[in-house]
């Protein structure tokens, strides 16, 4: 069990990215932990590497290059730094790309074979009033 604290950037799905000093396996909830490398920055995903088959609910898309989605995390995820053997804190430069990154909740929708991944809004719209024009008997 690792006993020490280190500055990680915490995903929940359908939540706001959020920035937390916080011990990494407490974080990482329950389940069997996996780690990913998809970035050439030195960070990592920490997830919960059962989360697909659990049926947790899709989190955040990862993309290529050219923006198309690969895959998509399931559950919450960390996004840590990486030291010379095991994890490190972000850099706050790091912690505000993963940010910008990650920002954005997304929904996750199946429409036949493929995965439709839309951004959730920051606020709920707020519905317009309607107004019900007269009937032509009350004018």
């Amino acid at each position: 069990m690792l006993n020490f604290f280190i500055g990680i950037a915490f995903f929940e799905a359908g939540a706001f990215f959020g920035f937390f000093v916080a011990a990494l396996m407490q974080a990482a909830r329950s389940g069997e932990i996996g780690a990913s490398y998809p970035f050439e920055d030195p960070v990592a995903i920490v997830y919960n590497d059962d989360g697909k088959l659990m049926g947790l609910p899709l989190n955040r898309a990862l993309r290529d290059e050219n923006g198309e989605m690969y895959d998509a995390v399931a559950g919450t995820f960390l996004v840590v730094g990486l030291g010379e053997e095991d994890f490190a804190s972000l850099t706050p430069e790091l912690a505000q790309k993963y940010e910008q990154l990650f920002h954005q909740p997304e929904a996750f929708l199946k429409l036949g074979n493929r995965l439709l991944v839309l951004p959730v809004p920051d606020e709920p719209p707020t519905e317009k009033p309607r107004i019900k024009p007269p009937a032509e008997h009350e004018r």
